[in-house]
């Protein structure tokens, strides 16, 4: 008779009771199934020696760390990216303390399965003092009667409560349940710490046991997939492990990885000339209105794994030093889209990049505001930075009047055009005109409105330096 896995398990659950033999055939079950389970399983850090990343949760004396320990109990919300190790950290918490383990997921649990395995920890804490860890994944899925429901166990510490979300605590989890639990947010890994678990995982036996080796190419490629998700670094190893082995290969090429997962490796060293060439020419083309263009080389940075808090940064640049005036909604663009990405992350956060990036293409262009203070500078620079004049200076302290501070000036306010005739520049650079409107978007209206202000600022026989 054959038994498939299922079988097999069902045989050791029957066997388990009967003495010697049937501890035997539930180990070896035990170990077929450990055997089978996916190489991210498999690597799943034992202690905390082997954890990578999250070292401000980790250090010592860090609640995280006091927790696996086994001091301080304490129900913790876990909040961070997918791949970061929160269910590592949830069995750590388990296993290093000597409590007993369940796992639930907010995708098929309901309120039945939490208040039983409720009941079954308040038995279990009464019989032999074994106290539960419950660890809830894709906790904010949870409804608010589901989460109303773990408010007394976790309030009396029946169960410690372990909970994973990937979405912002403060927005998908109940009050009372965040009062009663510490919030620990992970961090997305580092490449460093990414390419740590990629070499382990190749070596040690649990994992590939030596079966393979990857190139430098192949394995810098993993880990720009990977985006700081050791989940997805490990089975993308492992389908491109897969792969190589299906053609009697012991070796990982780069195009191992790209055919496995379907996804070409772009040529781009963010420390090298690909990142300012691609940097620089995405940049251009925006400056010179292809979006098209534009688009293209943000997908490549975007493919490449370059950090998008990088790009946002070069649009929010780009926005005043050659949009300006032309398009003052340019700036506000970039910002928002630069504190978007940093709310929502990414994937989602190439949604933002675009747009933005399509807003500051097809934006009128100048580059006036650059201009106007590159001038201001070059002549303060240059020394062109007299006194200034006394009318404008502070008035507000005792001895200002003696020093004829503020006497003489004129408040724009109590004339009806709000702008009248009164020298503010220093006397070295009464006259210099710094900004220099463009024809082009907004600015076609400034440039009309700048020349008028000046006359009437300078009295209609404006002096020259």
């Amino acid at each position: 008779m054959s038994c498939g896995p299922g079988s097999v398990a069902r045989v050791a659950d029957g066997l388990f009771d009967e003495g010697l033999f049937g501890a035997e055939v539930a180990d070896k079950a035990e170990r077929a199934l450990a055997d089978n389970a996916p190489l991210p399983v498999r690597m799943r850090p034992r202690n905390l020696d082997e954890v990578v990343g999250q070292d401000h949760l980790l250090a010592p004396g860090a609640p995280l760390r006091r927790l696996v320990e086994g001091a301080a109990p304490a129900s913790i919300l876990l909040y961070g990216p997918p791949g970061t190790g929160k269910t590592t950290l949830a069995t750590l918490v388990s296993q290093a303390t000597g409590r007993r383990f369940v796992a639930l997921s907010a995708l098929s649990a309901g309120v039945k399965e939490v208040r039983a395995v409720i009941q079954e920890a308040r038995h279990r804490l009464g019989r032999s003092g074994e106290s539960t860890v419950l660890f809830i994944d894709e906790v904010h899925r949870f409804s608010r009667t589901q989460q109303d429901a773990l408010l007394g166990a976790v309030e009396d510490r029946v169960v410690l409560l372990v909970a994973a979300t990937t979405e912002n605590p403060f927005f998908s989890v109940v009050s009372p349940l965040l009062s009663r639990s510490l919030v620990l947010q992970l961090q997305s890994l580092t490449d460093e710490a990414v390419r740590t678990l990629v070499d382990r995982s190749v070596v040690e036996e649990r994992g590939l046991g030596g079966r393979v080796r990857l190139t430098e190419a192949a394995a810098e490629h993993l880990v720009r997939l990977a985006s700081g998700d050791a989940r997805r670094a490990l089975t993308a190893l492992e389908a491109a492990a897969e792969a190589a082995e299906s053609t009697d290969s012991a070796v990982i090429e780069l195009s191992t990885v790209e055919a496995t997962v379907d996804k070409a490796a772009v040529r781009y060293d963010r420390d090298g000339d690909q990142h300012y060439d691609v940097t620089s020419a995405f940049i251009k083309s925006i400056r010179g209105s292809d979006v098209d263009a534009a688009l293209h080389y943000l997908a490549r940075m975007i493919e490449a794994g370059e950090d998008p808090r990088f790009i946002a940064r070069r649009l929010v640049v780009h926005a005043s030093e050659d949009i300006g005036m032309a398009d003052p909604t340019a700036l506000g663009v970039a910002v928002a889209a630069a504190q978007a990405v940093a709310l929502i992350g990414m994937p989602e956060g190439r949604i933002t990049l675009a747009q933005a990036t399509i807003h500051l293409a097809t934006a009128p262009k100048s580059n006036a505001v650059i201009t106007a203070i590159d001038a201001a500078l070059g002549d303060v620079r240059s020394g062109a930075a007299g006194p200034v004049p006394a009318h404008l200076r502070d008035g507000h302290y005792s001895g200002a009047a003696k020093l004829g501070n503020a006497t003489g000036y004129r408040y724009p306010h109590d004339v009806a055009e709000g702008v009248l005739a009164q020298q503010y520049a220093p006397d070295v650079v009464v006259g210099r005109d710094y900004y220099e409107p463009t024809e082009r978007g907004a600015e076609r209206t400034l440039s009309e409105r700048v020349p008028r202000l000046r006359r009437v600022i300078r009295g209609e026989t404006p002096r020259r330096s």
